[in-house]
């Protein structure tokens, strides 16, 4: 049996909808590129693996008893995978014409390149600014809201610069989002995969780091756009603090394992009086953010930065709401 050229590898968690959307995409787009597709579905039991088994049946469906979460679950599906090329896959994306194409065209053309990653659009067809990012650092992390990312978009903490000087061949960046990551297989198995005591996020920049550290490049390739609805493969999650916690204990312990406990103690306090400064302006301020949002979306708001606040200083863990096995 020949080797495929590309696995397609999506993690699955109660996305079905999506998962059919992306998979259509993939088919109608794929062209005469040689590839297998490999879906994992985190426990989930959504009707997931009925669908695909009844509307897809060239794709390999592989059912987790247990959430195993999404790092752990990208290398249980690139074990089972063959291709030269490994696509890692948000099930709530579309391909959009050439993309897979230009990607592969792009790692296999750049002999550095040990990843590359897309321009991902919003649903509305707008440009996504976190298909590029920064390493993760107290800076950047601290400071990372809407409103400094669009007033200021070619700071350097962003890392997202190449975004906005028209580039129109491949350029390399610091890291890519993990929505649509495509690497060497060589690549993967060097670095051994991604690094599995990661729940969900900063597992797609520990990659980065780590294939860097190995001597690679990460590339941007603007002339490969794929759709990604943006917090769809999490929307049952949208009203906890679940999101909010863990992509802030994903990045302190991203931060432990390459810059120490100290600067993991400085990020901490540092997130804390960030959190204050937003609690006090959203108090002081807010009849006028109510007049403007509404008073649920303020609410929120307000409950969002109070809970961070205090995960920052140890008092609570957050309302993670999740439960994974432990081997």
């Amino acid at each position: 049996m020949n080797t495929p050229n590309l696995s397609i590898i999506i993690i699955n968690w109660r996305s079905q909808a999506f998962v059919r959307d992306c998979l259509a995409s993939i088919c109608a787009n794929i062209g005469s590129l040689t590839h297998e597709i490999l879906i994992v579905d985190n426990a989930s039991f959504d009707g997931c693996g009925e669908m695909v088994r009844s509307e897809f049946p060239h794709v390999l469906f592989i059912q987790s008893e247990y959430n195993l979460g999404f790092a752990a679950a990208n290398n249980l599906a690139f074990a089972r995978s063959s291709g030269r090329n490994i696509l890692f896959l948000n099930p709530d994306t579309e391909i959009r014409g050439t993309a897979i194409q230009e990607l592969v065209s792009a790692l296999e053309c750049l002999p550095d390149a040990g990843m590359v990653g897309a321009r991902l659009l919003n649903s509305d067809g707008s440009l996504q600014t976190t298909c590029i990012t920064a390493i993760p650092a107290i800076l950047n992390q601290t400071l990372n809201s809407r409103y400094l990312r669009r007033t200021f978009p070619r700071w350097k903490i962003w890392g997202m610069r190449a975004l906005f000087e028209n580039v129109t061949t491949p350029v390399p960046v610091e890291a890519i989002s993990g929505a649509c990551m495509l690497a060497r297989r060589e690549v993967i198995q060097r670095v051994g995969g991604f690094r599995a005591d990661y729940f969900m996020y900063a597992e797609d920049m520990d990659l980065c780091v780590a294939i860097t550290q190995a001597g690679w490049k990460i590339y941007y390739v603007p002339d490969a756009a794929i759709t990604h609805h943006a917090g769809g493969s999490s929307v049952s999650r949208r009203e906890s603090n679940f999101s909010n916690i863990m992509l802030r204990q994903s990045v302190t312990h991203f931060f432990w394992i390459y810059r120490g406990p100290l600067y993991v103690v400085l990020y901490r306090l540092s997130l804390a009086g960030i959190s204050m400064l937003r609690i006090f302006a959203l108090l002081i301020f807010f009849p006028v953010i109510v007049k403007r949002w509404s008073y649920s979306r303020a609410s929120h708001v307000l409950k969002k930065w109070c809970v961070i606040f205090f995960w920052s200083l140890g008092i609570t863990h957050g309302d993670t709401g999740y439960c994974r096995h432990e081997a």
